[in-house]
């Protein structure tokens, strides 16, 4: 797309969220200095997915966040003295120098420090004109690096944002980082911030230079402008002073003089232990309020691993710095701030008592399987604790036909089974390949195996809860029953049934009629007061059980992603199924992580009465499209308000609970941040100009002649 209508298609939308009134959440008390809502600032724009402190960056902020959303610009200075926004003092790694000026390397002492690379203080505005903005950071999309996106002046940012009129000038805040290194290239920040706030509204100027704020400080004394003192790492040096930063903190009544605020690394106010837990809460929030100061938190970011006590919940972390029982901070940095937007307006001070909606269902994978080990006891007391309304068991069978949860035939993927077992691995194509498979051992074998916690399915690199990694115990499919029915909160349950013809063909081991003989043990018969549910990729097994208990509610699972389902496929589904279980990727066809439209099988489905149950929700960010922003509610939210469908399958419950009973869903007044990605106008690849190549579109799901082959196993 041409730079022109890129630019054009923000700027139309922008003016459709002027149209959309809702103020965030003001009426309750916050425990702020001010008592107010904080604020959310946009570091660079929305730079978690655009090149940082590009226009559409800052306008995409705007069209995602909050109305009083902060734009954040570092400031640097070019040699005709234009403030630019540029998140380095060196500009190769968030644009193309390196390419078009090849040459103009240099070496500059920067604090003391010798620092290579391109400096704004060798360039005009004219010829950096002529450089491409980039995404600095390896792991995110490259796809918008293009011509369309050149460097942005402060100018610039806050005139183009106004929109002549239609909105009211963005609050600003400029971060003046290297004043002592400008000024030896006499350059004066000083005079640039003077005469910018001048003719600009400034909201914030921040600086880690102690000198430079005192420079400036008797000129904003009456102004509406907010000076704030920005910390470093506790080690850094501050160059005016020759303290350190941890040194500084210990005197915040000097911070005072020269300031209306301070702005700190989160670890400053949660610090983390060597394995990334989390530290107690220290006091320097309290004390800043105690001093006069406000406090703002950086290093926000929804796709960099943070504590996992957070169980990558990124909302989860904002709450814990703005609605906790003992503070609020007064405002977050992020890279992301459509997700502070709703943390400070949807999810901030919300009844924990509060139920929410019915729909979608929340049904647990193999428990709370993103907190503990999958198909543990504390998995399963977990989904319960954190609001499941369906809790799942995928059964195995043992040798000696024992049926228990797990989540994989394969002992190997789910438990420590390799480290003592390793003599019966054998190689069962059918099943797979090479593994230590349930039936080759008695239960009593099994239960002493350690269960292992999942990774992300798509980066084995990215660790759950490392300290709860082998924690818990399997449980037999008679002890899940049980703990089932004692959970007042749990609404059903579901039984997951796979490999079932190959067990009772290869190992005359009939895994139906063992989970039906639990399920009449344990009185599920004729009862009314849980749903069971019952669910397989099998059509065969389906419809054996639906012969023998038809007052089931049994699920089909399409493995296999498609795009489209035909009338009669679905008139034959409902012959043995009530519900129907499918992959993301059936209701939003995707290509390189982006989203690329969406299809009609929900809709479809559900013209003939089967709910649709949508699988499987992790919080994890590599598992999420760019156009979910790293963000699992704005996935959540997708696929509840944007494809309506009937339940999720999550390995964090806690989520998809807290999701459903967020007050922006609930109340019925819905902002723009709540609103589903507009995937029938492209989405976000339309922005940019090199567009993946097409990949072979999902087949159309029909009837398949393996039905038969399975039905005749069991019969």
């Amino acid at each position: 797309m041409a730079a022109q209508s890129c630019t054009m298609s923000v700027a139309m939308l922008l003016c459709l969220y002027m149209l959309i009134t809702h103020a965030a959440n003001t009426s309750t008390v916050w425990k702020t200095f001010s008592g107010d809502a904080p604020v959310a600032i946009a570091r660079g724009g929305f730079s978690g997915i655009f090149p940082d402190s590009s226009m559409i960056a800052y306008k995409w902020a705007l069209l995602k966040g909050l109305p009083n959303m902060i734009l954040w610009c570092d400031v640097q200075l070019t040699s005709d003295g234009v403030g630019i926004c540029f998140r380095e003092l060196t500009l190769d790694s968030d644009s193309d120098i390196s390419n078009v000026f090849n040459n103009s390397k240099k070496s500059y002492i920067v604090n003391g420090v010798s620092t290579t690379g391109w400096f704004s203080v060798d360039f005009t505005l004219s010829a950096l004109s002529n450089i491409s903005l980039s995404q600095g950071v390896p792991f995110r999309p490259h796809e918008f690096d293009s011509s369309s996106f050149q460097v942005v002046t402060v100018g610039d940012l806050a005139g183009q944002l106004n929109l002549a009129g239609q909105l009211k000038p963005p609050g600003l805040w400029l971060n003046i980082q290297h004043d002592a290194f400008f000024s030896q290239h006499n350059l004066s920040m000083k005079s640039f911030v003077i005469s910018t706030s001048q003719s600009i509204i400034v909201k914030y100027i921040s600086s880690p230079e102690v000198n430079f704020l005192r420079s400036i400080v008797t000129k904003y004394k009456s102004s509406p402008t907010k000076l704030v003192f920005r910390f470093l790492e506790l080690d850094d040096i501050e160059p005016s002073t020759n303290q350190t930063f941890g040194s500084l903190l210990k005197n915040l009544t000097l911070i005072k003089t020269f300031s209306s605020g301070i702005l700190v690394p989160k670890t400053y106010v949660w610090p983390l232990d060597k394995d990334l837990y989390l530290e107690p809460h220290t006091s320097v929030v309290l004390d800043a309020h105690k001093e006069g100061l406000e406090i703002f938190v950086s290093g926000f970011s929804n796709d960099i691993p943070f504590a996992y006590d957070y169980n990558y919940d990124p909302v989860a972390e904002y709450l814990n710095f703005i609605d906790n029982d003992n503070f609020s901070v007064d405002g977050v940095l992020s890279d992301f701030p459509i997700t502070p937007s709703e943390a400070i307006d949807c999810f901030s001070h919300m009844d924990k008592n509060l139920s929410g909606p019915a729909i979608p269902l929340v049904i647990s994978h193999e428990g709370a399987s993103g907190q503990y080990p999958g198909c543990t006891d504390l998995a399963y007391k977990q989904a319960i604790s954190d609001g499941a309304d369906i809790l799942d068991c995928p059964v195995q069978l043992t040798k000696d036909g024992t049926p228990f949860c797990l989540g994989s035939i394969n002992l190997i993927d789910k438990t420590t089974a390799a480290e003592t077992f390793s003599i019966l691995k054998e190689n069962i194509p059918e099943l797979g390949g090479n593994g230590i498979f349930s039936f080759s051992l008695n239960w009593s074998e099994i239960q002493n195996l350690k269960p292992v916690i999942s990774k992300s399915f798509q980066n084995a690199s990215l660790y759950r809860n490392p300290r709860n990694k082998n924690a818990g115990n399997l449980v037999t499919l008679s002890d899940f029953l049980m703990l089932a029915n004692n959970a007042t909160s749990v609404s059903g349950f579901l039984i997951r049934i796979e490999k079932a013809s190959y067990l009772a063909e290869k190992k005359g081991l009939d895994v139906i009629d063992a989970v039906i003989d639990d399920l009449s043990k344990a009185g599920y018969n004729n009862q009314t007061r849980k749903k069971v549910m019952i669910q397989s990729s099998s059509s065969a097994v389906l419809m054996k059980l639906k012969e023998m208990k038809d007052n089931y509610e049994f699920l089909y699972e399409i493995e296999d992603d498609v795009n489209d389902i035909s009338n009669s496929s679905i008139s034959d589904l409902t012959k043995f199924a009530n519900s129907v279980v499918i992959d993301k990727s059936t209701v939003y066809g995707q290509q390189f992580k982006f989203l690329t439209g969406a299809t009609e099988v929900v809709s479809k489905l559900q013209a003939f009465k089967l709910p649709v149950y949508v699988k499987l929700f992790q919080n994890d960010f590599t598992t999420q499209v760019w156009d979910f922003y790293a963000d699992p509610y704005v996935e959540l939210n997708q696929f509840s308000v944007g494809s309506g469908v009937n339940g999720m399958v999550t390995d964090f419950p806690e989520t998809s609970s807290k999701y459903r009973r967020n007050r922006c869903l609930t109340s019925g007044k819905r902002p723009v941040y709540m609103d589903p990605v507009p995937v029938d106008r492209g989405g976000l690849l339309t922005f940019s100009q090199t567009q993946p190549p097409a990949a072979a579109p999902s087949p159309v799901l029909t009837p398949s002649g393996q039905d038969e082959v399975e039905l005749h196993i069991f019969t």
